[in-house]
């Protein structure tokens, strides 16, 4: 299976209103275009002060993750729904995608949305 974690540096004052934007629309968003939606949150600590968030996606291939993304962030229901809450939120962000096996993502998932 194939982990992304993709972490976000936040704007000050927007992770309670982004994480309940992600939490609340845009992972049912996700699950709905097929993206299976391991955790999203807050992080516990600030690095520098700063506001960060995390987003766990979990897929069969790396072209199962290309075909969906690519179907998802170019579909109307994204650019339509949730995209402008999240991304006017995002300082920066930074992806990691690795491969391991189908109970990390359940054991990361242990904590639901």
């Amino acid at each position: 299976m194939i982990l992304e974690i993709r972490t976000y540096r936040l704007r000050p004052g927007t992770i309670d209103e982004f994480v309940r934007v992600m939490r609340e629309e845009a992972a049912p968003l996700l699950a709905s275009a097929g993206i299976r939606v391991v955790a999203a949150g807050p992080s516990l600590v600030r690095e520098d002060g700063h506001e960060e968030a995390y987003l766990i996606r979990a897929f069969s291939s790396l072209a199962e993750r290309d075909e969906r993304e690519e179907a998802f962030y170019g579909g109307e229901a994204w650019r339509t729904g949730p995209r402008e809450a999240i991304l006017s939120r995002i300082e920066s962000y930074h992806t990691v995608v690795l491969e391991t096996a189908e109970a990390a993502a359940d054991v990361l998932g242990g904590h639901r949305l």
